[in-house]
């Protein structure tokens, strides 16, 4: 048996494996439970409110809602399959449900495309609710692309197959590095790597050093070559950001599924609004209005009626069927003509399977954030590629799996990743970073990157003044701070941490100057490792008059966990590390991908606030401390007080 076929029937396994955990655990959280119980999850919204419906794009029903109650966590994201239900004694009434799709998620509201024709009535009355659905389609769809994968005779497919797996080299055409304008060196040579590959091409890019900018470099280009191109990524978010790019560059995209924000910029792109502007748009829309007007004549004939009436009712269903059929060609007619127009296709990883695209084969397949993105899912927009570009950094965060089974056996590792060890002449590590000073970058840049990193010109303006360090790392050993378990979620949480960090970044906040932060519009990060510490800094912040200049903050302040942070910056970084025990017990703190996301968000100070001898046990926390201590920037807690 070939290699690829063992390692491709064990990836289908792994798959199958967090396929069944993914529904045991919303089976547990979802069936005989209440709506409360629910709430606690964060899969149910109750009790909501609709604050408006309107007709979007493509003729569909778009509803807003909003909830009560923000004190409960939420799973609800955009692309999420959700059902609207009325509640009877705090349970699930069966007699009314409507389906949906999120638009758009936000702490307090969900835009969502109603599965309707109107708002039913039975939404405007009685105690309204919403439930987040599991999502098993995207799971047939990955499966359905490896079992594809391990069958396939076709010859480009099989080719990027062995490639990926080692078994055949890639090839690249001649080139040399070039000066692109806009772009510094390592960005150009990896642009022109792109260009002259022939098989695979892999853009390496730390935080910072803009990797976005990279890529839509080298789409713009593979535009300009004529070139067919399918864009994704494993969330909208992620896609949508890639879409909103290409429009300023005047390229023509077709965003497919979707979107996560509901910008006119990005609502403009898709293929509902795409129709909905077509010159024969209006053609369609009477013709459609047309066979509505006879199908409504023919339903007025009753059952008892003559030969004449019969007759009658039968040319007129059969006229129904004539413009239905008009309508249908004319609908084929500017979707084929949207797409002659399209330069760029754009959709998550999953949604590369959708019908629309059904027989398409693309010049180049774009992936961004690969290393975030399943095996499997990989491989479904790559089903449709003659070449494929992957961007991402595997030292970053991986792809969040359910089952740790699954992931102790390599589900956690990525297409990217394998390619990367396998082919490492596919990449091009992009070098320049311009987020951060040469400090904050410095431990992350020599403990994962080999010291290749250099920080731009442009990071050496950015700090909080002369007199304020960049680094600072504040001991709680020997404090008496514990940590503890939650009993409801058993994530992990300290008080007398959170309750430090508050402090802390209140008096930096008072020292560096409140106006300052306000007329500078600098942004604060607050991270925690753990959910159940997010929920007690907000607590502290927001739920307590003890720190009335954070709470007047909170349109700069985020707090959120690390995975909430990848890929976004802010000037003041405060990281509470949580763990402080006996044992030296650090939990998925020792997910040093996890850190690096951390101690990358920065770009004027970074803060981190921990127990060193809990820590440093763990040989990432042992180096780490040692930096701060080599960059003058450890102090202990005992020194504050």
């Amino acid at each position: 048996m070939p290699n690829y076929l063992e390692e491709l029937k064990q990836g289908l396994k792994l798959l199958k494996m967090e396929w069944e955990e993914d529904l045991a655990q919303y089976k547990k959280k979802f069936l005989n439970t209440s709506v409360a119980d629910k709430k606690k999850e964060g899969i149910t919204w109750h009790p909501i409110q609709i604050k408006k419906s309107q007709i979007g794009m493509g003729e569909r029903l778009i509803i807003e809602v909003e909830r009560t109650d923000s004190s409960y966590p939420s799973a609800f994201s955009s692309g999420k399959s959700v059902s609207f239900f009325s509640t009877q004694d705090g349970f699930h009434s069966s007699e009314f449900r409507v389906s949906g799709v999120v638009n758009q998620a936000k702490k307090d509201s969900l835009m969502v495309t109603l599965q309707a024709d109107e708002v039913p009535d039975w939404m405007d009355a009685g105690r309204l609710g919403v439930d987040l659905l599991f999502d098993e389609a995207s799971y047939r769809e990955m499966e359905s692309a490896l079992k594809k994968l391990m069958t396939s005779d076709q010859a480009r497919l099989v080719a990027l197959r062995d490639i990926a797996f080692g078994q055949r080299s890639p090839r690249f055409k001649p080139f040399s590095p070039p000066a692109i304008s806009g772009l510094n060196f390592s960005q150009a040579l990896a642009c022109q790597k792109i260009e002259a590959a022939e098989d695979f091409a892999i853009v390496h890019g730390p935080p910072g050093t803009g990797k976005t900018t990279t890529l839509i470099s080298a789409i713009e280009s593979a535009v300009q070559d004529k070139q067919r191109i399918l864009v994704c990524a494993p969330s909208n978010a992620a896609v949508d950001l890639l879409v909103e790019k290409l429009v300023d560059r005047g390229i023509s995209t077709l965003r497919l599924g979707h979107p996560a924000r509901v910008e006119e910029k990005i609502l403009s792109q898709t293929l509902d609004a795409k129709i909905a502007f077509h010159d024969s748009y209006r053609d369609l829309k009477k013709l459609r209005k047309e066979g509505e007007s006879y199908l409504r004549l023919a339903k007025q004939y009753k059952r008892n009626f003559g030969p004449e009436e019969r007759a009658q009712r039968k040319l007129m269903y059969q006229e129904v069927s004539r413009i239905r059929e008009a309508a249908g060609l004319l609908e084929d007619y500017i979707r084929t003509d949207i797409f002659q127009q399209t330069q760029v296709f754009a959709s998550t990883l999953v949604g590369a399977a959708s019908h629309h695209l059904k027989g398409m084969v693309f010049d180049v397949v774009v992936i961004d954030e690969a290393a975030q993105a399943l095996e499997a899912a990989s491989w479904i927009p790559i089903l449709k590629a003659k070449k494929v570009v992957f961007a991402g950094d595997h030292f970053q965060l991986s792809p969040t799996i359910k089952s740790y089974e699954a992931s102790r056996q390599g589900l956690s590792v990525t297409l990217f990743e394998k390619l990367i060890q396998r082919q490492p002449e596919t990449a091009a590590l992009l070098q320049v970073q311009y987020r951060m000073p040469e400090d904050i970058m410095g431990f992350s840049n020599r403990w994962f990157y080999n010291g290749k990193l250099q920080a731009a010109e442009n990071t050496q303006s950015h700090a909080f003044g002369p007199e304020e360090s960049t680094l600072e790392w504040i001991d709680t050993a020997g404090a008496g701070y514990s940590d503890q378990t939650e009993a409801e979620s058993l994530s992990t949480f300290n008080p007398e941490e959170a309750h430090l960090a508050c402090t802390y970044l209140n008096d930096t906040i008072k020292r560096i100057g409140i106006n300052h932060f306000r007329e500078n519009n600098w942004t604060i990060g607050l991270i925690a490792p753990y959910s159940a510490q997010v929920r007690r800094l907000r607590h502290l912040i927001f739920e307590t008059y003890e720190f009335p200049n954070l709470r007047a903050f909170s349109d700069l302040i985020t707090i959120d966990t690390v995975d909430g942070f990848q890929g976004q910056e802010r000037d003041l970084m405060l990281i509470s590390l949580t763990r402080s025990n006996d044992a030296g017990e650090i939990g998925f703190l020792a997910e040093e991908r996890r850190m690096n996301v951390a101690i990358t968000r920065a770009k004027r100070k970074l803060i981190l606030i921990g127990d060193s001898s809990t820590l440093a046990q763990h040989p990432f926390f042992d180096e780490l401390l040692r930096y701060f201590e080599e960059k003058n920037a450890y102090r202990s807690v005992w020194e504050l007080r």
